[in-house]
């Protein structure tokens, strides 16, 4: 990994690692007793999946040859709905919530500072 990706690495890995919560998140809320009440958070977590995955893909493909204000702008929104799916989340008492929730926030975190 060169000196570009090893500056993403720590956010990439977060971007992975939300990608995956929400994933499962999802998959555990279509199994909810009450799934109606769970269509938000469905929703959301679908959302911040792909946008993680698109954020972390992003920061692999920079080389920072002048295309960097795309990374700062994909982060700074994956970091937007990393916190809008972390509030929706916190909303259930749910395992699978709490835990998607909790990776979420260390999301939105990496990426408020791979966007500064």
């Amino acid at each position: 990994m060169d000196a570009v990706q090893d500056k993403f690495k720590a956010c990439i890995a977060a971007c992975y690692q939300c990608a995956d919560a929400c994933d499962h998140c999802a998959t555990s809320c279509l199994r909810e007793a009450h799934v109606q009440q769970m269509a938000t958070c469905i929703h959301l977590d679908r959302f911040c999946a792909e946008a993680c995955r698109v954020a972390a893909s992003f920061m692999a493909k920079s080389s920072y040859v002048g295309h960097e204000g795309y990374v700062h702008e994909m982060c700074r929104l994956c970091a937007q709905i990393c916190e809008d799916c972390a509030a929706e989340c916190r909303k259930h008492d749910a395992d699978h919530c709490q835990a998607c929730a909790d990776a979420c926030e260390r999301c939105a975190e990496a990426c408020h500072r791979m966007a500064a």
